[in-house]
């Protein structure tokens, strides 16, 4: 019984659609272009945001942990009745080590949500080539490490990475700016050391010129040697499973542990705030383009039902209950939204090649890569059926309260 009735609403239904073609027509391809538009920017917006990210974080972790800042002792407050001049002035930063960094590692690394932890000595310091000079960041690296946070060896443009006693690896910029290619030597000098000659075993491309420019990466022994900090590490950086998952993780451990934490979002705030401006833009244009598509079906149903009055009215007289004709003007809004989902997803996979395929950077190479998920293709493509049963739901029930005698006399 039950599939007797549901028979009889969608045979109903589509023959409604055929009658009325054109107009059918014209409302699954309008349902089409607005799945396309939702589907192709929702593309679009997350292959932009993700080549945001990789190219903002493929030079850094995403939280990292460093010794806490050096500050001055304060004075002893005044007695009572006594006048203290003083002038406190700021205490210059240091390289510091992190306290008991080797037993923090294991622990860290035992957190699931921590996916790995590299120990690194950081500081400034200068690069020396004959006459040639340049100010450099200065990295000490467990390069097996250090690759599983920011992916050094996927980065690397010429020779091999290796990070071997008097080895480094050093920006392709650098390497241009001081006439140094691999296997060539650079003296590396620090306000500490006098310097220590390495030899280039590779180049690497961040991404980001200015990176490139300045970054010399050398084993973590040889940089606690330049920067007098035997046995110590300035800071653990500390990649995640999840990079969104950032923020909250560093705030537990600035619970649990005395040092300066900083997650990747606290670092980039102004990255976070253009993300987060992006998505809320494209929820406002998916709202807009789903309300459009809700109008334009219910528009289309509303005069499917004032032209189709005698033809409910002898419906209803043939014994057609409300609760059918109701269901009937509902399925017509599931018909069409489907149809027109199926076609908009279909047009949103031509829109994403094309835009692959055609548009281009300066260098001839793709801006950045954008698909559309099979997952998303099918979430967008329920929400434009459901907005179709939606749009059907007032003209449905306009047509279900027609006195079947009114309707057909008209």
């Amino acid at each position: 019984m039950r599939l007797a009735w549901l028979g009889f609403e969608v045979q109903v239904a589509l023959r409604f659609l055929r009658e009325g073609r054109m107009q059918t027509l014209l409302i699954v391809v309008g349902v089409a272009a607005g799945v396309a538009v939702v589907a192709y920017i929702s593309a679009l917006i997350n292959g932009l945001q993700s080549n945001t990210l990789a190219k903002t974080l493929g030079a850094q972790a995403h939280i990292t942990l460093r010794a806490p800042d050096d500050v001055v002792t304060p004075a002893l407050p005044p007695l009572d009745g006594t006048t203290t001049l003083s002038d406190t002035q700021p205490r210059a930063q240091r390289p510091r080590s992190v306290a008991n960094w080797q037993a923090l590692v294991p622990v860290l690394e035992h957190d699931p949500a921590i996916a790995a932890v590299s120990p690194l000595v950081a500081g400034s310091g200068l690069a020396l080539r004959g006459e040639a000079a340049q100010a450099i960041a200065l990295m000490g690296v467990d390069l097996d490490r250090y690759d599983r946070v920011v992916g050094v060896r996927s980065k690397v443009v010429s020779g091999y990475a290796r990070l071997g006693p008097e080895e480094a690896i050093i920006g392709r910029e650098l390497a241009s700016d001081l006439g140094i290619r691999v296997g060539d030597r650079l003296t590396v000098r620090t306000g500490v050391a006098t310097g220590e000659s390495m030899r280039v075993t590779a180049l690497v491309d961040f991404g980001i010129k200015d990176l490139n420019r300045r970054t010399v990466i050398v084993p973590l022994r040889a940089a606690q040697n330049l920067f007098g900090l035997p046995g110590g590490a300035t800071g653990l950086d500390l990649t995640l499973h999840d990079v969104w998952a950032a923020q909250p993780v560093a705030e537990a451990l600035r619970r649990q542990y005395p040092y300066k934490i900083e997650s990747w979002q606290e670092n980039n705030a102004q990255l976070v705030s253009a993300l987060n401006a992006q998505t809320v833009s494209t929820t406002l244009i998916r709202g807009v383009v789903l309300a459009v598509v809700v109008l334009g079906i219910a528009s289309v149903l509303v005069v499917s039902v004032v032209q189709k009055r005698r033809e409910i009215g002898i419906l209803r007289a043939m014994g057609a209950t409300r609760g059918q004709v109701l269901r009937l003007f509902l399925v017509q809004g599931a018909v069409v939204g489907a149809l027109g989902s199926v076609l908009g997803v279909a047009l949103a996979f031509v829109m994403v090649y094309l835009f692959t395929r055609f548009v281009r950077g300066s260098d001839g190479l793709p801006l950045f890569y954008i698909g559309l998920a099979p997952a998303t293709a099918v979430r967008i493509a329920l929400t434009a059926i459901g907005c179709g049963v939606l749009a059907a739901a007032w003209p449905a029930r306009r047509a279900a309260q027609m006195d079947p005698a009114q309707a057909i006399r008209i």
